[in-house]
């Protein structure tokens, strides 16, 4: 779990320091029939004026397509498997040991410029070195605030290009993925091609293939989890991003009491380890990130009791998936599986 320093108590730090369960966004009221916004063919990306409509409303005009991309790691990520590849990065992109971080996906690490690899890291010298012509996060609030762009220097970073937000709030999994497909096609991403078609089609199979399983399965019951030293968080389905949209397809998310919610700003509750057995779960979903304890490595034995633990009914879960079909895809499939093969523990 990251921890954040105690002068910044923002909405942004709990989200650092614990929205880690919670990352993501309610289901959108209007559900996943908006067309999506700011889409362009490839030829305009290749030799034309290029345009881009974010997500707080925001309209990016630039006489070309941007080719000095910087980027959060996990959209860099997304766009290097749309075949667009990005010059910088921010965020998770490398562990101690130097290999690549889950967040950065299939990209090669080795041709990226890291400008910061942590929470709060931002160097504003190597952004500027690379004369971006364009930086792009994704936004879980409502106010069009950047993800793990440092608010004390995001005015500063902002005079050196315009900036992109994919929004991850207020929105389930598939639309999030609509808005990072159309971002990567305005940038000269084929759409038409062979493997993105075949991903698209996959993703629609495990999504399917989820329904059924919760559908056949309606007893079994799914917590999100992440461990720290002093305490395991759980998620509140409500804001998160790949959590809502499983309810929507029908899975049985555990929901954590909405007072403990609601003091950790609606995201997650917050147990001590002596109290990690507080909810009933047959299958416990657990943050695979570097800052989260992973199951193997968690040695409480409160933990070791679960019944879910003893079962060996626990899966790994990506609170900040990488938004492509490609990545998003194993996800629904390894929970569907879980549930398919699921004893009834709790």
């Amino acid at each position: 779990m990251r921890h954040v320093r105690p002068s910044l108590p923002t909405r942004r730090g709990i989200l650092a320091a614990g929205g880690a369960l919670g990352l993501g966004a309610v289901l959108a009221a209007c559900g996943d029939d908006e067309p999506a916004k700011g889409s362009a063919d490839k030829g305009e990306a290749a030799s034309g004026p290029w345009s881009f409509t974010d997500d707080r409303g925001t309209t990016v005009k630039l006489d070309k397509a941007p080719q000095n991309i910087v980027a959060f790691t996990g959209v860099g990520a997304a766009l290097y498997d749309y075949g667009v590849q990005v010059k910088g990065v921010f965020g998770p992109t490398t562990t101690k040991d130097g290999k690549p971080d889950v967040q950065a996906g299939d990209m090669d690490v080795s041709k990226v410029k890291v400008i910061g690899n942590v929470w709060g890291e931002f160097s504003v010298e190597k952004y500027a070195a690379l004369k971006p012509d364009l930086l792009v996060s994704t936004m879980f609030d409502g106010a069009g605030t950047l993800w793990y762009v440092p608010e004390e220097s995001e005015k500063q970073i902002a005079k050196f290009a315009p900036s992109v937000g994919v929004s991850v709030f207020d929105v389930q999994m598939t639309k999030s993925l609509e808005r990072m497909a159309a971002l990567a096609e305005s940038l000269g991403a084929d759409m038409k091609a062979a493997e993105v078609v075949e991903a698209k089609k996959k993703f629609e199979e495990a999504a399917a293939r989820l329904k059924a399983a919760a559908k056949a399965r309606p007893e079994i019951r799914v917590l999100a989890g992440s461990a720290s030293p002093d305490l395991f968080y759980v998620s509140t389905h409500n804001l998160s991003i790949d959590l809502e949209y499983y309810k929507a397809l029908g899975v049985n998310i555990v929901e954590p009491d909405a007072k403990a919610i609601k003091e950790s700003g609606g995201w997650f509750e917050s147990l001590s380890w002596e109290n990690v057995d507080k909810y009933k779960a047959d299958v416990i979903i657990m943050d695979d990130r570097a800052q989260a304890i992973q199951p193997a490595d968690i040695t409480k034995a409160t933990w070791k009791k679960l019944p879910a633990v003893k079962a060996g009914q626990v899966i790994a879960r990506s609170p900040e998936p990488i938004l492509s079909y490609a990545k998003c895809t194993p996800l629904l499939n390894n929970l569907a599986e879980a549930i398919e093969n699921a004893k009834k523990v709790a």
